[in-house]
This record gives C-alpha cells, structure tokens and sequence, in this order.
C-alpha cells in the first residue's frame, strides 16, 4: 500500500495518491492531471477511482479530464448532485482497491455532500481519513461555501457539529488525519501549518472536537470571525458541479506568443485584461500601460481570484521566458479559461518595440519615514483587517486589498496615497490595479511594514483603526 499527499503550496491545497496491487484512487485532484497519471504509469498501475470529498469552492477540480482520460470512476458522496455521470456512493459503502479498503463516510456539514473518505488496511485495520474540508489540522471547512442551499450556516454547522461527534471522533486515535488544505487557505479561519497528523492530537488540540463541548458553542465558534469568501468561490464550487472545459483546451488556446502588435490587438479587439506576473521589482521598473500585476512567486492564483471579478474576463499576460505554461495552469486551477496569449519575449519584447511603457512610483521605507515626520501623508494599508488591527501605523487607513474592487470609490483619484502590506506584495497589487484605474497619485512603500518598522519603529501605535470593511 503506498499514500502521497501531493500538496500546492500556492492554494494551499492536498491532493492524495494511494495505491493498492496496481489500482490506485486518486483523492481531489487539481485540474492539471497529467502528473498523477505520469506517476501511476512509473508504478505500472491503473487509476481506478477519482474520490472527490465535496464540490470544492477554491480551485477547479481535475475529476472530469482525469476520468475521461483513464476511465477512472468519479465518487462523490452521498446527496451530491453533478451534472455528469460519476458514482454517488452510499453512507458506509466499501469500494475495493487492490487488497484494501476505502469506506465513504457521510460528514455533511462544510457542504451538505461533504464525505470522508476511511482507509483499511490489507489486515483489516483502519489506517488513515482523508477528510477533505470537514476536518483541517487545528480548524475545521467553514460552514458557508456551499453550493446555493436554503441552510444557513448556522444549519450547516449543526451539522458539522453531528459529523465531527458521531463520525470522527468515534474512531481511533492513532488513525492519521490527511486534510484537504493547510494554512493560508481561506476554507478555515485557523489552519496549522502542518498538513498531517493523527487523530487523537486532534482531539486533544484542535478547538473544534473539544470534549464537553455544546453544539451552540460550536456553532457560535466555527460562525465568529468569518469574512466574506473571495468572489471567486462561489463560481468555482459551481464549475466543479455543473462541469467545464478540458484543461488541454485551455492550455492549447493560451499557450500562444504574440509579438507585440498582435498583443496590442488582441487587448483592443476583446478588451482583454495585461496580466504582468513577473517578479516585483522588474514590475515597477516598467510595464505595459494598463497592466495590472499579480506575481507568480507568491498567492499568484487565490488573488487573481479574489481580484478579477469575471471568470470569463479574456487574458493576455507577460511573464518570464519558459514559465507561460504555469502561468496558465494557475489562472485555469480558479476557472480563469478565458486565455488568449502571451506577449513573445516577454516585456522586453515590448520595451524595444518602441511602444509606450509606464512605471510605478515606488519609496524607500527610510525615506518614507522621512517624509511621515515632516508631512501629513494619506497612507493606505492593504493588509486584512485583522492584520491592521494587531499592529498599524498611526493614521494609517485599512484599504484591504481583498476588497478593492469594493472600497474604491472612497478614495480620490486627486489625492496622493502612499500604500503599504506587510512584506511589500499586496501593496504593488494594489498600485497596480489602482493606476490602471485612474489613480495616477500613487507611491509604493517598498518592503512594507516590515521594513517600515526597522527604519523607525515609533511609526507602529496601536488604536481603535479606521477602516473601510
């Protein structure tokens, strides 16, 4: 028997690979399969089942193209509702693989279909839950992203409740906990950073199976605290339902250099959004007029998510020579298929053709405390609120980059702001799409509060935040 949890650190995200005698389940796959069928064939085995835990809400799945490709059956669990053909499996059911076993255990509660799925050794002994959204290593899935229901949240977390008490708890302590995501996924509030563990520490440490604890109580912990989910969640768990289109379709369509008149035209033609993911401060150096920058080193695909509002929204973008590929495998893993290109040799290609560029005005944190001494200035952090509230600078305002697209209009283009995040990635986001909009009077506070803070630490105070959530 081998289990491989394959994890993707920019959606924070665990897929599982288990293998019995030759057959092999893969357990919520993302869209680009190619690499679990790569690595069935160096084990000379065959994909027999595709277990999705729920109808998942921050990536698209890889269940369609994967079972199309291997004939693997596709497993949901009980109460889901696809609109293509797949297995929907019954509350204890046993499905076979080589010498062991997987037992589908309803946890309804994340989302009403929500299921766990129980390994059982070739002795007969219960080894493992994969467990999707329904249990995280500290946390538990919030109980609101479900596909359109007439529950609340505060229904599904009574049913969450249920699911954790009279389904998980039961079982062994020394059975390992093999989750659906770990920290910096916004399907909890709390998650660990580590991405396994067993269940009895869980048990022990986790807020949400605490002994003696009351179902009101549950419901008003796992219920405090939440934010509104990204927009793109929403449209994402309805994907993964109602199906799409072949990733190879995406990839074949996007994967497309064009020099820098056809780019041009392209952008003109289907009012097509630049997408400029090269590193930072290459970015503020110089861009195309217009682009927006979301980098590929960091949270590249949850903030395309949370920022472009249209999943059919068409793409253009610039990136670094041999990276174009990734780039469109990121923007298809949150539903952004709408890919028309890429500029041929990169920014470079641009800058000597001769067309206009634009830059972004960027400062230096100890000239900026400079400037903070002898000016009143209009500064804007883009940190979450949370963040904002632990620690700011003083009359500093909480302009969460989460919710730009929101709070926009109540800043002035007129005015000059200076803005900030923590280590300087959200802030450059933020410019960016801000001056694509109008918002000319914008300066860059490089290496953010972070480096704020060593230049002179007197700027951090903390006090009752402005802020526009």
């Amino acid at each position: 028997m081998k289990v491989e949890q394959i994890y993707t650190g920019c959606l924070a995200e665990a897929a599982y690979y288990i293998e019995s005698q030759g057959e092999v389940a893969i357990v919520d796959p993302l869209r680009e399969v190619g690499p679990y069928i790569e690595k069935a064939e160096e084990h000379g085995a065959k994909i027999k089942y595709v277990l999705e835990t729920h109808f998942h809400a921050d990536f698209v799945s890889g269940h369609l193209d994967l079972a199309k490709k291997t004939g693997a059956k596709i497993v949901f669990g009980p109460t889901a509702q696809p609109n293509f053909d797949a297995h929907i499996a019954t509350d204890e059911e046993i499905l076979p693989l080589g010498n062991i076993k997987i037992k589908v255990i309803h946890t309804p509660g994340h989302t009403m279909e929500s299921t766990t799925y129980l390994l059982i050794d070739e002795e007969g002994k219960e080894k493992a839950i994969f467990t999707g959204d329904t249990l995280f290593i500290g946390d538990v899935g919030r109980p609101d992203l479900a596909v359109k229901t007439n529950l609340t949240r505060e229904d599904l977390a009574a049913h969450l409740y249920d699911s954790l008490r009279n389904k998980i708890i039961p079982l062994s302590d020394d059975i390992i906990v093999y989750p659906g995501h770990g920290a910096g996924s916004a399907c909890g509030k709390s998650m660990s950073t580590e991405t396994t563990d067993t269940l009895g520490n869980q048990k022990r440490f986790n807020y949400a199976l605490r002994e003696g604890m009351t179902k009101e109580e549950f419901i008003k912990e796992v219920t405090t605290g939440l934010v509104d989910p990204p927009q793109y969640f929403p449209k994402n768990a309805v994907m993964n339902k109602m199906g799409y289109e072949s990733f190879d379709e995406v990839l074949s369509r996007g994967a497309v250099g064009l020099d820098p008149s056809n780019f041009e035209s392209v952008v003109d033609k289907n009012n097509a959004l630049i997408l400029d993911t090269r590193n930072k401060e290459e970015f503020i150096k110089g861009f195309v007029p217009g682009s927006i920058w979301i980098g590929i080193e960091d949270k590249f695909a949850p903030w395309v998510g949370a920022l472009i509002t249209d999943l059919k929204q068409p793409i253009v973008f610039i990136a670094d020579k041999g990276i174009e590929e990734e780039v469109i495998t990121r923007l298809a893993r949150v539903g952004y298929d709408n890919i028309l290109g890429y500029m041929d040799g990169g920014f470079e290609a641009w800058k000597n053709s001769g067309k206009d560029i634009d830059t972004l005005n960027e400062i230096g944190p100890h000239d900026f405390t400079n400037l903070y001494d002898t000016e009143k200035l209009n500064v804007l952090d883009v940190r979450k609120k949370s963040e904002f509230e632990s620690q700011h600078i003083e009359g500093a305002i909480n302009f969460p980059l989460d919710f730009i697209n929101k709070n926009m209009d109540k800043i002035d283009r007129k005015t000059p702001y200076f803005l900030h995040c923590q280590g300087g990635y959200r802030s450059v986001i933020a410019a960016s799409i801000l001056k694509s909009r109008g918002f000319n009077e914008i300066t860059n506070v490089r290496g953010g509060i972070n480096e704020i803070m060593k230049s002179c630490i007197k700027l951090t105070k903390y006090h009752e935040p402005e802020t526009m959530l």
